[in-house]
């Protein structure tokens, strides 16, 4: 499978979207998450291009996740938008669920905004919630960069700071300016797709996780190999596994990404403005 998601493969992958997108030059790649897949609806001069259409994308297979890449523009920023994801959970390896990250790499993108809904385990975090993701623990059993390294990335890359600093700040500031309550945290990827026992949660409590989720960890482990900064949400959709004693569903999980959708949109479209000025004015 590695093969099969290589340096190559990306190129060709990335051809087959600009063919569609026309002469799109995205600086700006978004990873839409579970329920959150309405920010896809904001982006402007939008073009959809199925998983289908795309050489080495299978089909996504779960609900609250569309199964296409969207090129267009946000917050006067041009993007590609990944509207679904390749979980391992699936039966992925983690090389192919970190495989659009290589492909965005292959369009020219160097910052990449990624989203996931989580369950939260900090007492301080809220159902509803939008948690800014200040690290991660992987706790999935594997890492995408297993196997031969790749063109252009990174054999031993640095995750000291795997969310940028830079765009973090940035992230708060907006959050500021728009009145919306960011909270920040650890995120713990584990691989899923059974939700964690209550066990599990008091032990992720100890490692330092705040939320946990079955995504992210594998995407942003390949972009910060390919040199692409990182700034990321979690959306707290449910109390993981013993916190309030209640049962836990995905259904819950998609009700949840709806009801906090509008906030999420605005949070990100400001942002992309926000670091866009950023880049301006550094320029300067």
């Amino acid at each position: 499978m590695k093969s099969e998601c290589s340096a190559e493969a990306a190129r060709k992958a990335a051809q087959a979207i600009s063919k569609r997108a026309g002469a799109r030059q995205p600086t700006v790649a978004i990873i839409l998450g579970s329920g959150l897949g309405g920010l896809a609806n904001a982006i402007d001069n939008a073009v959809r291009i199925r998983f289908a259409d795309i050489p080495g994308f299978p089909e996504t297979t779960v609900v609250g996740h569309e199964g296409a890449v969207i090129a267009g523009s946000l917050g006067g920023r041009e993007v590609v938008a990944l509207s679904g994801r390749f979980h391992m959970y699936e039966g992925h390896p983690a090389a192919l669920a970190a495989f659009p990250v290589r492909v965005f790499h292959a369009l020219g993108v160097r910052e990449m905004f990624v989203s996931n809904a989580a369950g939260g385990i900090s007492l301080k975090l809220a159902v509803g919630d939008l948690m800014m993701i200040s690290d991660h623990l992987n706790l999935m059993g594997t890492n995408p960069l297993v196997g031969p390294a790749q063109e252009g990335e990174t054999r031993f890359p640095d995750m000291t700071d795997a969310y940028d600093p830079g765009l973090r700040r940035v992230l708060r500031t907006t959050a500021e300016k728009l009145d919306i309550r960011l909270r920040e945290g650890v995120y713990a990827g584990l691989l899923g797709p059974s939700y964690e026992t209550p066990g599990e949660v008091k032990m992720l409590r100890l490692l330092g996780a705040d939320a946990v989720g079955m995504s992210t960890v594998p995407e942003v482990i390949m972009a910060r190999a390919l040199g692409i900064r990182v700034a990321g949400i979690s959306c707290i959709t449910n109390a993981a596994a013993g916190v309030t004693g209640s049962a836990l569903s995905h259904a819950e999980v998609l009700e949840t990404t709806q009801r906090v959708s509008g906030v999420f949109e605005s949070l990100v479209t400001e942002f992309l403005a926000s670091s866009a000025a950023r880049q301006v004015s550094s320029a300067r």
